[in-house]
């Protein structure tokens, strides 16, 4: 009968500008698609030139190379007899457009520009792209001569158009088309469109697996319909981890999952699915129809080909599978460790360094590391043969075969313990059993010598020696000492990465790993140029309160008892002076803020887009069993005076693995000035007129000015 399509969705590891590599992982999806039986193949936003080239768009290469990749898949014999739909970049009408190319044995059926462009948060589509805003319009686009000479065709269809086989209707979509309030699929599906696709360079964040799921369900919840959903997965240059999470949905349940984290370069999903049961669907929904009978029809590309076969009476369909999420613990775990191992493997270093403190963050970052280990000795347990391929190339042993994570933890992962006369016993001794437990190589260091050395410097030129403040020394010359001790550690970590698997008689060097959390950066609570600032940053965009509990995820599931006096510890940077052998420094004390109150700050920030009064606003009801306004008044002066004055530090932050959605990553995510007038007074003044009233208004006598 010509009813059981069968289709497939990929997700790849694609990497920008590399064009042989990109090349090679679509022409495996094609072929295992091919090889289970698809008759069409849908790969993610952008994969022959990868999706984050950024200023690169503006070069005419990155358009020749595209162009040379397509004439390779046009070629190839894995390309035939399955309707390929791949990405990249197009200049038409000297317009530079993110396209669709979509083909079938070696005829181009259309070339389809994305309609929606992302222009929020990290994605800038706009300084590299224009959106086609001539909806259901087609032009003719000339090929150029590299194309030309494969297939035989001068022109091809360009713009927003549908494609008509023999048995059904496919249209596009591309990622950002899906989350606008007007998507496509809502006209085409009306239109009689029955199969909608969508390549996607969607990144993940804690907690938005559910979103992106929910949104694809509900695309054919109300209309009906088959929807298909690829996506970038792993990292492709920067700050970003695309992870995955292909499916395929139909009448608004899913019926295929991709993984959301995994180390195989290609994933293909493949499903079987009955025309009849959209046709069946959509026959009963009155409202559906009456709409459908005064749509405006897009334009129709026939294709003599067909989705199914006509016998296909017993090919067995799939049915509608519960998906399955991921605990933010387990996303912790998952993703920055895949995200480690692509720049590992990719920078072609021999392992990393880690500054381990023994606080709650470095072990956060360690753990991570150890996950890393425990993901790639499973890949190659599981045959991966790029992932083994990768782990020789890393270790310089061509027969090694990693099997236990602790022991290939040991290989590819130094910790380091930076002691000074400030550090206790305690931290010194947590972070020793920690890297016993997951197996890294460690060293133990003492940087009193380097401290006294610079101090003594100082000393010597201006005849001036500086006191922390429990001898009696100034603020300034308090924190000075601090920051003479935490910019050493960086100038060691360095120092110890670059030569300590030369002192072993091992060749490579070793990435500097950073451990601040989302948290501290936002509050400025870290020394510029200090072990914040390091090669990455894995939990730079994780908040205090997910590490606490990523650490009780590891001590549960990774059996690492050493976390358990690491999480009941108070975090401390241990950088004034012991008293009576006891650390007497603590972090929320010196920020004078807790950590859960940083992570409201930050949301009411960056998510809710609130200034100062506006937080003040939101807070004294929030917070209105417990503060009073006046205390509200003061939180909220105090956060944002710290975050202005400290706000030049993000120029310099380490590009961290990007996890939440109040990140103050200033390289592109959060765009604000470094240089602020730090007394706000405007706006203080606001909230204090707010006070007053407020205060009034209760009954109670404004006795002096809101500190």
């Amino acid at each position: 009968m010509g009813r059981a399509v069968r289709v497939a969705a990929c997700a790849l590891n694609q990497w920008a500008l590399d064009f042989e590599g990109n090349l090679e992982r679509i022409s495996r999806s094609i072929d295992i698609a091919r090889s289970r039986g698809a008759r069409y193949r849908l790969g993610p936003e952008l994969e022959i030139c990868g999706y984050g080239c950024s200023d690169h768009y503006y070069e005419s290469d990155t358009i020749l190379h595209s162009f040379q990749v397509l004439a390779k898949l046009l070629e190839s014999p894995v390309t035939q007899d399955i309707i390929c739909d791949v990405g990249m970049p197009i200049l038409h009408r000297n317009v530079r457009y993110n396209c669709r190319v979509i083909f079938l044995n070696k005829k181009i059926l259309l070339i389809r520009p994305k309609i929606s462009l992302a222009n929020a948060g990290n994605y800038r589509e706009l300084r590299w792209f224009t959106p086609w805003n001539k909806a259901r319009h087609v032009e003719e686009y000339f090929l150029p001569r590299i194309i030309q000479e494969v297939t035989g065709q001068e022109t091809v269809p360009f713009g927003d158009a549908v494609l008509a086989t023999k048995d059904t209707c496919l249209g596009a979509e591309i990622c950002e088309e899906l989350w606008a309030p007007n998507s496509p699929h809502i006209e085409m599906g009306l239109d009689g469109v029955e199969i909608f696709t969508n390549s996607s360079g969607s990144h993940h964040v804690l907690r938005k697996a559910h979103t992106r799921v929910d949104l694809v369900n509900s695309a054919t919840a109300k209309n009906g319909g088959i929807y298909i959903l690829a996506n970038q997965k792993g990292c492709d240059g920067d700050r970003l981890y695309y992870d995955g999470c292909a499916m395929i949905s139909m009448n608004g349940e899913t019926v295929a999952q991709g993984s959301q984290f995994s180390l195989d370069d290609v994933e293909v999903l493949v499903a079987t699915l009955d025309l009849e049961d959209v046709r069946s669907y959509r026959a009963e929904i009155s409202s559906r129809n009456l709409a459908a009978s005064k749509v405006n029809p897009y334009p129709r590309v026939k294709v003599n080909f067909a989705l199914s076969c006509s016998d296909d009476v017993a090919v067995p369909t799939c049915m509608p599978i519960q998906w399955r999420h991921h605990t933010p613990e387990e996303e912790i775990s998952l993703g920055p460790a895949c995200w480690l191992w692509d720049y590992l493997r990719r920078s072609k270093q021999a392992g990393f360094l880690l500054p381990l403190s023994g606080g709650i963050d470095s072990s956060a970052t360690a753990c991570i590391v150890y996950s890393m280990c425990h993901q790639v000795c499973l890949a190659v347990k599981n045959g991966n043969a790029d992932v083994l391929a990768d782990v020789r190339q890393i270790v310089n042993d061509k027969t090694y075969v990693p099997e236990d994570p602790r022991e290939f933890c040991k290989r590819v992962f130094t910790t380091c313990y930076m002691a000074s006369e400030n550090s206790s016993q305690d931290t010194c001794n947590r972070a020793k059993l920690l890297a016993e437990q997951i197996g890294s190589y460690h060293i133990n260091l003492n940087i009193d010598a380097a401290v006294k050395a610079i101090v003594g410097i100082f000393s010597m030129v201006t005849g001036r020696t500086p006191r922390f403040s429990v001898y009696g020394g100034s603020n300034r010359e308090n924190l000075a000492l601090q920051n003479v001790q935490a910019r050493i550690r960086m100038v060691l970590a360095y120092l110890f990465a670059q030569l300590t698997l030369w002192t072993r008689g091992m060749p490579g060097g070793l990435l500097v790993l950073g451990s601040a959390n989302v948290d501290e950066s936002l509050r400025g609570y870290l020394t510029k140029y200090d072990c914040s600032s390091a090669d990455i940053n894995p939990i730079g965009g994780i908040s205090k309160a997910d590490l606490k509990s990523f650490i009780q995820y590891c001590i549960e599931n990774f059996q690492l008892t050493a976390l358990r006096s690491i999480m009941s510890a108070p975090p401390t940077a241990e950088l004034e002076p012991l008293v009576d052998g006891q650390v007497a420094q603590t972090d929320e004390a010196d920020m004078g803020m807790t950590y859960a109150e940083l992570s409201i700050y930050g949301k009411l920030r960056k998510i809710a887009k609130a200034g100062p009064y506006s937080m003040f606003c939101k807070l004294i009801n929030t917070w209105k069993e417990i503060c009073t306004p006046r205390e509200v008044a003061s939180k909220v002066k105090h956060f944002f005076r710290m975050y202005s004055v400290n706000r030049h530090k993000m120029t310099t932050l380490t590009p961290s693995y990007h996890a939440e959605n109040y990140s103050p990553d200033d390289n592109r995510f959060d765009l604000r000035p470094f240089l602020y007038n730090t007394t706000w007074s405007w706006q203080f003044r606001c909230i204090d007129k707010q006070v007053s009233k407020l205060e009034k208004k209760e009954g109670i006598s404004l006795v002096e000015d809101v500190d």
